[in-house]
């Protein structure tokens, strides 16, 4: 048993009266009554246990906790549970990590132990404060909504965030971990993001967190100097948000009115607060250069510590700071260049003519389903970095919708080439003319490393999002491709297949006549990198255990090179799998399990298949193999087998009943086992509706909504579900049927385009 509080945003007034607003600060006094085998930690260190009887004579502990400093209710908490910890002291500041007894007892925590006091010194240097608290506590529950809850003092996690197996020697958890680790610290330690300094009201939470973020990657770089900050953060922060930010009508900043009246608090702790929030610091501490920054942030802090403040309180300062020196000029004062990105919704566009050296902006929406009464016209106040024909130039801006730059006007050799926003240092896209592109496009032929790594992601995630939104031809993004067999690093491998392959459409483009088509194509591009890595698999895979792309993107990439059909590939699985039957206590590489397990399945018979319905059922493996082994089954290449296991999901003696769905969805989801699994759910839906209701249906029937192509196939779907549903529902997934046949006629003349400019390019 285990007690742990969450108050953030307004839960504080569900355990003790009081205003339970950010605003109003107070010093608390907490004192627990508890069971004597059981601890109770605070934010405060324990000042007094002692003991009580009850009117049953039964004893109680009391443990008093020392007087808070002056805080916001949010950030009180309390756990009371029967944990064991490990304990380090690091300037003084007593930092204990909490967690299950055998988990400690197994060294799972020391990690985050080694890496939490270094943080907080990091911390405390680069701002020049000093944590103003005695101890800090961490706990890792089993069980908790959020990554983690910057409680001062007492800060609580999920166990996966804080704890790493010590034979795990590979960096992607380690790095995940002091990402979070050092989010919360820097809450904690000493900014103004939060603890010492919190917002007037929720509606600036972004400053807490987006500055937490910020300092999250600084932090956690610090203490794994192997991990790339700009790329991890360009890959895990920026280019997620800047998919979601323009199909999302908020900003950063709304007005308190806006939020009291129209939504929930809980909708603001989203990626627009936490990513777009990191990116616009980025971009901020960019132009001002991270030594204005962080001076002007240390000055911030000590004036408001304590108490409140809001994002004009910090424009301010740094105002001052930029105003006391003269390296860095900007175009306009701080709070008006800020305001441009907090105050409105989405992002801009910057479109490049290089005959005419003119750059304009507009605000980036989807072209393709515009509403002519939606308004964009929103300008921002646009820093850009930018280099041309390889060398850095001088840090320009656009302060207006169209400006003219004569040192952007290029010349007719094919090597005059620019490139804006270098390494993403601002938070907008950018749109080059078919000139620039196409010099790009060679450039990354010949010679690929002149463009810096950040940029090339960029360049390509931009010119697919551009096209996905109709503001050039997919044949422009398939230009960028045709280098790749130059492109050595997983990071962009990673973009170029999630934008050609998406992972929901597998099975769509394998029934397409693109699909010889991209295996020739691709295949040939892929063959360097995939033998490089392959190579490690073989013969030493823990010479990747600091290659933290290969940990998060190489199945991607191994995946893809199975499903284009590489005999090598398939091979190489059937081999791992083949070795695992032979010694089921032979570990397949955890980062490639996944793909191990359904290729060793698919090109296997239903030998392969037992074997993996045996160690499924297998009592000891751990849960992420519970759900490799539940999805590998649904890669069979026989019907019978895909039926049978469907089968076997039903009788419900051998799984938990939250198994059947997962079952279902993944077996809908595969080129043959669509059909399979929609007969099944039409035949026994009776029995499945008792067990799982109508979410089931949905996700059934997003996946069957995939290959929807006619209006005859949607009136197939649509008899069943007339039968089954209420008619309040039926009216929902008649529009979901709908919008799936549309997107599918989109999809399908996109294919069209790729299929031709692919038949053309398919030789070079």
């Amino acid at each position: 048993m285990l007690i742990a509080s969450q108050m953030e945003p307004t839960y504080a007034r569900r355990v003790y009266p009081c205003f339970d607003e950010p605003a109003m600060k107070a010093t608390f006094n907490i004192r627990i009554i508890h069971d004597p085998s059981y601890v109770a930690l605070s934010n405060m260190p324990a000042i007094d246990v002692s003991e009580v009887k009850d009117e049953n004579g039964s004893l109680w502990t009391v443990t008093t906790f020392n007087t808070s400093l002056k805080m916001s209710t949010y950030l009180t908490a309390f756990v009371i549970c029967d944990f064991d910890y490990v304990t380090r002291t690091e300037r003084g500041n007593e930092i204990r990590i909490w967690a299950r007894k055998e988990a400690v007892k197994n060294g799972y925590v020391d990690y985050a132990l080694n890496i939490t006091g270094p943080i907080f010194s990091f911390l405390e240097d680069i701002l020049n404060v000093s944590y103003p608290l005695p101890k800090t506590d961490l706990v890792a529950l089993p069980d908790f909504g959020a990554g983690g809850m910057e409680n001062w003092g007492l800060m609580i996690f999920q166990e996966a965030s804080l704890m790493n197996l010590p034979s795990d020697e590979f960096t992607s958890r380690k790095a995940m971990i002091a990402l979070i680790v050092s989010h919360e610290l820097g809450h904690q330690a000493c900014e103004w993001f939060g603890n010492l300094v919190t917002m007037n009201w929720w509606n600036d939470l972004w400053l807490n967190e987006g500055l937490a973020s910020y300092f999250e990657y600084l932090g956690a770089t610090f203490v794994e100097p192997k991990l790339s900050l700009d790329k991890i953060f360009y890959a895990h922060v920026v280019q997620p948000v800047l998919r979601e930010d323009s199909e999302i009508a908020r900003s950063l900043s709304e007005s308190e009115d806006k939020i009291k009246g129209s939504f929930s608090l809980m909708s603001l702790f989203d990626n627009i607060t936490y990513s777009k929030g990191a990116s616009i610091t980025w971009m901020l501490s960019g132009f001002l250069t991270e030594k204005l920054f962080i001076r002007a942030l240390t000055s911030y802090l000590k004036k408001f510590s304590f108490s409140n403040a809001n994002q004009d309180d910090l424009w301010t300062h740094i105002q001052m700071v930029v105003d006391a020196q003269d390296e860095v000029q900007l175009p306009a004062p701080v709070k008006q260049i800020m305001d441009s990105w907090t105050c409105q919704n989405g992002f801009p566009v910057l479109t490049l003519n290089l005959t005419t050296g003119t750059i304009r902006q507009e605000q980036f929406f989807n072209k393709k389903n515009r509403k002519s009464a939606d308004s964009y016209n929103n300008t921002w106040i646009v820093p850009i970095s930018w280099m041309r024909n390889g060398s850095s130039q001088p840090l320009t801006w656009l302060d207006k919708s169209s400006k003219m730059f004569p040192e952007m006007q290029v010349s007719e050799s094919d090597y005059d080439w620019i490139l804006l926003n270098v390494n993403l240092s601002g938070y907008y896209r950018v749109n080059y003319d078919q000139l620039n592109l196409k010099r790009l496009a060679h450039l990354l032929e010949n010679d690929p490393k002149a463009i810096p790594t950040v940029s090339r992601f960029q360049l390509i995630d931009d010119v697919f999002a551009l096209t996905e939104f109709g503001y050039v031809p997919i044949e422009t993004a398939l230009e960028l491709t045709k280098y790749l067999a130059r492109e050595d690093e997983l990071f962009i491998w990673n973009v170029v297949l999630l934008n050609l392959i998406p992972d929901n459409l597998e099975s769509t483009l394998k029934n397409h006549e693109v699909y010889p088509l991209l295996k020739k194509y691709l295949l040939k591009r892929m063959l360097p990198i995939y033998h490089y890595y392959a190579g490690f698999i073989r013969q030493n895979v823990d010479a990747l255990e600091d290659d933290y792309f290969a940990q998060v993107y190489l199945e991607k990439l191994l995946a893809t090179a199975c499903w284009l059909g590489l005999q090598d590939c398939l091979d190489l699985s059937s081999e791992l799998y083949a070795k695992w039957r032979d010694n089921p206590e032979y570990k397949i590489p955890f980062l490639i399990r996944r793909t191990v397990c359904c290729y060793g399945v698919a090109v296997g018979s239903d030998e392969e298949w037992n074997f993996a319905w045996e160690m499924y059922n297998h009592t000891d493996s751990a849960e992420e193999d519970e759900d490799i082994l539940l999805y590998a089954m649904s890669c069979a290449k026989e019907s019978w087998l895909l039926y049978r296991y469907l089968q076997y999901g039903l009788s419900d003696t051998l799984f938990s009943s939250n198994c059947t769905s997962v079952i279902i969805s993944h077996v809908v989801t595969k080129d043959i086992g669509h059909r399979i699994a929609w007969e099944f759910v039409t035949e026994n839906w009776p029995l499945l509706s008792q067990g799982y209701g109508h979410e089931l249906l949905h996700d059934v029937l997003k996946a069957m909504g995939r290959f929807v192509k006619t209006d005859v196939q949607i009136q197939e779907l649509q008899v069943f579900y007339n039968a089954t549903l209420e008619e309040d529902e039926r009216e929902a997934i008649t529009m979901l049927l709908e919008s799936a046949k549309l997107e599918n006629i989109e999809r399908r003349k996109l294919l069209i385009k790729i299929a031709s400019w692919l038949e053309k390019n398919v030789d070079d």
